[in-house]
């Protein structure tokens, strides 16, 4: 019976952050890039990141996966539950912050800005930090080893793939104003004061 109800609660969220996206997206989808970095093998993990997504939904709606379930406390799902509002808003607010500054793939835009402020003050990564939150996020609600863990797993490897690309990219393209930016935030967590 619970087990149902962290299925329903995840597919509702999935639905919202689908939302999040899409309409956070949409208006900069098709905006030119002045400068594409992006290799094959980026695309190929993008790819199959989306593939990762899917993956938690397949459980929802089938017993296709049921063999690998195991138990978990109650509560932990919905630790989980709460994480995933917490990835939707983060994600949603990275997208509000970046506005016609984000991209979908690696590169920059004609007249791109480094922003710094909203989240971003806090964390250099939002994206990746909500990207991540909604994989913790699956594995505490969704209490199977293939559904549970291929979101994070997933997450983990386009963050670390990615990461180092993207930052030494904005070094180069914002120089010195990146680094002091990087001296003062931390790619993922917050900084307590």
């Amino acid at each position: 019976m619970v087990d149902s109800v962290f299925k329903t609660l995840y597919f509702m969220e999935f639905v919202l952050i689908t939302l999040v996206r899409t309409s956070q997206t949409r208006p900069y989808r098709r905006l030119e890039m002045a400068v594409n970095r992006t290799t094959k093998s980026d695309m190929i993990l993008l790819a199959l990141s989306g593939i990762g997504m899917l993956v938690p939904l397949v459980y929802v709606f089938s017993s296709w996966l049921d063999f690998a379930d195991y138990d978990l406390l109650d509560w932990t799902g919905w630790l989980g539950a709460v994480l995933f509002a917490v990835a939707i808003w983060l994600l949603w607010r990275s997208h509000v912050d970046l506005g016609r500054n984000w991209t979908p793939a690696l590169g920059f835009r004609e007249d791109h800005e480094l922003v710094t402020g909203g989240v971003f003050q806090h964390v250099r990564h939002p994206m990746y930090a909500a990207h991540i939150l909604w994989g913790i996020a699956a594995a505490l609600m969704l209490h199977n080893w293939i559904a549970g863990l291929t979101l994070p797993g997933v997450m983990v490897a386009v963050y670390l793939s990615r990461v180092n690309a993207e930052e030494q990219m904005m070094l180069e393209q914002f120089g010195e104003q990146y680094e002091v930016y990087k001296q003062r935030t931390r790619r993922l967590i917050p900084r307590l004061r």
